[in-house]
């Protein structure tokens, strides 16, 4: 999972992009813009977790359901420490109080165990393809 800040210049909404990679092979890829404008890099990753994290909901539901569960926590893979340490976080800071509830729902999945985060550096995320131009 990754996330630009203010990738399109004309909205000012940043671009998300996810990559689920299941038994080592890639089974689904997106990348999108988000719809409203965020304030900071670790809201842009934060609300991109939470996409991220309604598809691999979806994807680990979908392989129960064909006989094919995959094992809990499912892990997250991303480069925003901050990102992470807020979606671990269950009080809500001066600085993140902003952001819709929509997105807190990630600190529920957290909590239940459906779902960990992985630091995994900038230079090893490969959903940076789909969030950064090519040089």
């Amino acid at each position: 999972m990754d996330s630009d800040f203010v990738g399109c210049k004309d909205t000012h909404c940043s671009i998300e992009g996810n990559i689920f990679i299941v038994a080592e092979g890639p089974v689904l890829w997106e990348n999108k813009r988000q719809e409203t404008v965020a304030l900071s890099t670790v809201e842009v990753e934060y609300m991109g977790f939470s996409r991220a994290i309604i598809q691999a909901l979806w994807i680990s539901k979908y392989f129960t359901e064909i006989g094919l569960p995959i094992p809990k926590p499912i892990i997250v893979h991303a480069d925003n420490n901050g990102s992470i340490s807020h979606s671990l976080n269950d009080k809500n800071h001066r600085r993140t109080k902003h952001i819709d509830v929509q997105h807190h729902f990630i600190k529920d999945q957290v909590k239940c165990g459906n779902i960990t985060f992985q630091y995994i550096p900038s230079s090893e995320n490969i959903a940076d393809l789909f969030t950064k131009s090519l040089s």
